[in-house]
């Protein structure tokens, strides 16, 4: 007589899903204009070397420095890791929101992201002219680590769709507006 023994059962849970019938709405009102907008506002006061307190609303300041190799204090991350990490932000709100309209409940999401970036020219202050396309990021790497109740088609799907409307990567990838001056 053999005796059978029971395979353990896998266990996953679903991440903290976001409220679908809010989102549905906010998707409504999307399609009944196209052209809205709404306006991000942040104020970033320096504090002394590098590093800078961005006020965003009510929340605590978002704290950028620069490493002690690039003669900050190395007390925060430095702006362009804020910058991928916006966009890892972005990315995972844009996967979330298209994994809940297409009704697939996510187990797990994390994004792995790299970003080639330099700065001979010293931010301006006298090191090698370059042009403004050879000092940002010349390559960013993406890597979605993602499990949920779909196949693995399903998921590359949801993530290239949250990757094509996804507000911070098109920014990064399309030119845009930019103007700077003085208060006053």
């Amino acid at each position: 007589m053999t005796s059978a023994i029971a395979a353990p059962a896998t266990v996953k849970t679903s991440l903290r899903p976001i409220d679908r019938d809010g989102l549905m709405a906010f998707a409504a009102k999307g399609r009944a204009n196209p052209q809205g907008r709404g306006t991000n506002v942040v104020h970033t006061v320096v504090e002394g070397q590098y590093r800078t307190l961005s006020y965003v609303g009510a929340h605590q300041p978002v704290v950028v420095d620069e490493p002690l190799h690039l003669f900050g204090q190395n007390t925060a991350p430095a702006p362009g890791e804020i910058v991928l990490s916006a966009l890892g932000g972005c990315l995972a709100v844009g996967i979330t929101a298209v994994a809940t309209w297409k009704n697939v409940a996510l187990s797990k999401l994390e994004l792995h992201i790299e970003g080639d970036i330099g700065n001979p020219a010293a931010w301006g202050a006298g090191g090698a002219q370059t042009q403004p396309a050879d000092m940002c990021f010349q390559q960013i790497r993406v890597k979605v680590d993602i499990e949920g109740d779909a196949s693995r088609e399903e998921l590359e799907e949801i993530v290239r769709q949250a990757n094509f409307y996804s507000p911070v990567a098109n920014t990064m990838r399309n030119p845009i507006a930019f103007d700077i001056g003085l208060v006053g």
